[in-house]
C-alpha cells in the first residue's frame, strides 16, 4: 500500500477587495471523497499544512445545500472527524516528498489565501511536478502554482490545466469582491494552457503526471483516478 501527501490549506479566511475577512478552509468534500477512497483502499494519507497548523473546513462546503442533502452533509462531518491526519498535520517545510507516491491538494477558498504564496508550497509541487510522480490539485488549490514562480516564471508553464473558473466565482457571489481571480491569474501568471467544462460539473484535465480537477465536483474523479494510478 501507498503513502500520499495531502497538502492542505491552513487559512481561516481570505481577504477580499474592501478588506473585508471572508470565512474560509478547506472544502470538505474536496478533502473527504478522496481520503475516504484511498483509506478504505488501505492506503496512508499524511497532511501538511503552512506551519504544522490544523485545517480549518470552510463550514459552507458542510450545508445540506450545497452537499445534495442532511445525510451527505453528515457522511462529510463523519470522515472528517475521523480523519486523525488532520489533526497531526505536518509542517510543509518538513516534508520529505520521496516518502509519498503521490501528492493531492484539495481546494476550498484557503489556499487563495496562503498556498498561493507560501514558498515551501511552491517548492513541494515544483518538486513533485519534476520528480515525475503523480500530482494531483482541484478546484482552488492551483492558486499553489502562483508560489511556483522564480523571477515570475513557473515550471508549470505551458500545461494544460483548470480549475475553479470565473463563471463559477460569479455564482458563489465572489467574483466582484475578490482582489483577483484564479481563472485569470492561471492563465495570466502562471502560462498554463487552461481548459474548463460546464460549470459544477466533473472535469479533469491530465497532462504528464499532473492531474486537475474543475470545482468541488472534480474531487471524486480526481479520487479515483489517483487509486488507479497507485493500483
Amino acid at each position: 500500500m501507498a503513502k500520499i501527501l495531502f497538502i492542505v490549506s491552513g487559512a481561516t479566511y481570505w481577504v477580499l477587495k474592501d478588506g473585508t475577512r471572508y470565512a474560509t478552509g478547506y472544502w470538505a468534500e474536496e478533502f473527504a471523497n478522496p481520503y475516504k477512497a484511498l483509506t478504505d483502499a488501505g492506503h496512508e494519507v499524511v497532511v501538511a499544512t503552512p506551519h504544522g497548523v490544523t485545517p480549518n473546513v470552510d463550514m459552507m462546503s458542510l450545508r445540506p445545500s450545497m452537499t445534495g442533502g442532511e445525510q451527505a452533509a453528515l457522511d462529510l462531518e463523519a470522515i472528517i472527524r475521523d480523519a486523525e491526519a488532520m489533526r497531526r498535520p505536518l509542517k510543509l517545510s518538513d516534508v520529505r516528498l520521496e516518502d509519498y507516491a503521490a501528492v493531492y491538494l484539495p481546494g476550498g477558498h484557503g489556499p487563495m489565501s496562503d498556498l498561493s504564496l507560501d514558498a515551501d508550497a511552491g517548492r513541494l509541487l515544483t518538486d513533485q511536478l519534476t520528480s515525475g510522480r503523480h500530482l494531483f490539485i482541484v478546484c482552488h488549490a492551483p492558486a499553489a502554482m502562483l508560489a511556483t514562480r522564480i523571477h515570475g516564471v513557473s515550471p508549470f508553464k505551458g500545461y494544460k490545466v483548470t480549475g475553479f473558473t470565473n463563471e463559477e466565482e460569479e455564482g458563489v457571489g465572489l467574483a466582484s469582491r475578490a482582489t483577483w481571480l484564479l481563472e485569470d491569474d492561471l492563465k495570466e501568471k502562471v502560462g498554463v494552457k487552461y481548459s474548463r467544462g460546464p460549470v459544477w460539473e466533473p472535469y479533469m484535465v491530465e497532462d504528464r503526471n499532473l492531474v486537475t480537477g474543475q470545482n468541488p465536483n472534480s474531487a471524486a474523479v480526481l479520487g479515483e483516478k489517483l487509486l488507479k494510478v497507485l493500483a
